[in-house]
């Protein structure tokens, strides 16, 4: 039996995963707005971006990637990646019998409690082509309009560095990707990746006065509300955060920091054997 075995579940960790960097989003917002939980994240460095491939290869990515943190023990798993969310939320919660979020239903319901009625959202071309956003909002609200524009480059300038707020190359790719949107004139724009936020300056200048619903953000609310209703909440004032990876462990390290704000000191990666991800012996 494991020492995480051996906690009562509310001191169990939360674990969390993306494809790369863009989970970090929703990470912080966890980690703010619960700051006593231990959490767990997994980002798949080596595979990224998860938005271009098809079904059945995100399917099988999320089902190594749910695999490896369900072997940490946690109380929840939050799907930090509007792709996974979107393509196989089902899958994923077939391989863990605990709390599993992904951030479609949260940054849909967010637009609606808002009153928006023309709802753009802004996603890769695998979330685009599932229609798992526009499902959502018009099963909720049969008279919600909306628009889904993919943004293709969005995740490889977040993980390639192109994040900073006064960077001319973001601004111009937004600005491209955006023009419809624009002219479209929508309520409200949900960041349907979380690596979007990263470049929240870029979509905020190409979308001028457009509220922006951001996926962790949400996503973080649904899981403060989910764990205080199944009284999972930790009593501990400080929690710990471990990051594994499955490729460039230093410069995610590297950029990690700039999002969190804090200094990481350890990231570890980890390899895929067989279909099982596996962390790499120090």
């Amino acid at each position: 039996m494991s020492a995480r075995e051996n906690l009562p579940l509310c001191d169990r960790p939360i674990g969390v995963f993306d494809s790369g960097l863009g989970g970090l989003s929703a990470l912080r917002e966890i980690h703010a707005c619960m700051p006593g939980e231990n959490l767990i994240y997994f980002g798949d460095t080596g595979r990224v971006p998860y938005g271009t491939k098809s079904q059945q290869t995100i399917r099988t990515y999320a089902e190594q990637d749910m695999r490896f943190l369900a072997g940490m023990q946690p109380k929840a798993i939050v799907i930090a990646c509007g792709t996974v969310s979107s393509v196989a939320p089902d899958a994923c919660k077939e391989m863990f019998s605990g709390t599993v979020l992904g951030v479609i239903e949260p940054a849909c319901r967010a637009a609606l409690c808002g009153g928006a009625k023309r709802i753009g959202v802004l996603a890769t071309q695998a979330t685009v082509n599932s229609g798992a956003f526009v499902r959502t909002l018009q099963n909720s609200d049969s008279a919600a309009q909306v628009l889904q524009i993919a943004c293709p480059l969005f995740v490889p300038l977040v993980e390639n560095g192109f994040f900073d707020a006064d960077d001319p190359v973001p601004q111009l790719v937004a600005k491209r990707y955006l023009r419809p949107m624009e002219a479209w004139k929508p309520d409200a724009v949900i960041l349907g990746c979380t690596h979007y936020p990263h470049l929240r300056p870029a979509i905020a200048a190409a979308l001028p006065g457009v509220p922006l619903i951001d996926t962790g953000a949400e996503v973080a609310k649904a899981l403060k509300k989910s764990l205080a209703e199944n009284n999972l909440c930790t009593t501990r004032k400080t929690g710990e955060l471990q990051f594994f990876v499955s490729d460039a462990p230093e410069s995610f390290s590297a950029a990690a920091q700039i999002f969190l704000g804090q200094t990481i000191e350890t990231v570890r990666r980890v390899t895929l054997i067989g279909q099982t991800l596996t962390p790499v012996q120090q």
